[in-house]
């Protein structure tokens, strides 16, 4: 599928960035989709391939606003999300807060999944890589409502694979561990929204973090983003509902 169209969620930045570069290395034309854009986005843009995109995707009509500017989708990258640690437990999670982290967690995907599905379908052909999380299988008191998001987004992932493949269109997840971008590492982030919780160094909190898996490390965005597409592309034709750990061996598997 190398050459074709590609849309990319939340591709300012992390993980979206480097999705969104790798695929346009690949050959493909992107839209990506971010709210409010980086420099390192218009950068990409200026290359030719990348077409940088504005729009808030809690928003139930901009799904379709998007597909409006495009005559057929080739891959869906499913990127956007967020994440605020929950120092004061369940209980201090409120019904804003759980709406909130659904909402951007998993109605974003729903929404632009829906939107794209119909093109696929006509075509009989298509592609939709999800970035999910390992705490989907993994839930943490931290990240509770994040957690719970997160298995959703699987499940539903699951269910479209069964669905569309008959169809011709693949669906998988990849879902990394700690990824070196500012979600965890950036000013606000987990490691520092933890340490001033704790009283401890953000940098000991991410070390922490890095230790819990075999590899000792964070994940790489570049590295996630090769996963993704290879995932979206030709090479992997045989490939649907699956979900793919890239977490340095955070989760012990059998």
């Amino acid at each position: 599928m190398s050459g074709g169209t590609a849309i990319v969620t939340g591709a300012s930045r992390g993980i979206g960035l480097a999705v969104t570069a790798a695929l346009a290395a690949e050959g493909y034309s992107v839209t990506a989709v971010s709210k409010g854009g980086s420099a390192e986005l218009k950068e990409l843009a200026e290359t030719g391939r990348v077409t940088s995109v504005l729009a808030d995707l809690t928003d139930p009509q901009a799904p379709s606003a998007i597909l409006s500017s495009l005559k057929e989708v080739d891959v869906l990258v499913n990127n956007v999300g967020a994440v605020r640690p929950r120092t004061g437990g369940f209980l201090s999670v409120t019904d804003e807060d759980w709406a909130a982290t659904l909402e951007v967690n998993l109605l974003t995907s729903v929404r632009m999944t829906r939107a794209v599905l119909p093109g696929m379908v006509e075509r009989g052909s298509g592609s939709i890589v999800t970035v999910g999380s390992v705490n989907a299988v993994l839930p943490d008191p931290l990240v509770v409502d994040y957690s719970a998001a997160k298995a959703a987004l699987a499940s539903l992932c699951k269910s479209l694979s069964k669905e569309y493949g008959p169809k011709g269109i693949r669906v998988n997840t990849v879902s990394p561990g700690p990824v070196a971008t500012a979600l965890w590492l950036g000013e606000g982030g987990v490691a520092e929204s933890v340490a001033k919780a704790t009283g401890a160094d953000p940098k000991a909190v991410a070390a922490g973090a890095a230790g819990d898996s075999v590899l000792g490390r964070f994940t790489r965005p570049e590295e996630v983003a090769d996963l993704v597409v290879y995932l979206a592309g030709s090479r992997a034709a045989n490939i649907t509902g699956s979900n793919f750990a890239i977490d340095g061996g955070l989760v012990s598997t059998l």
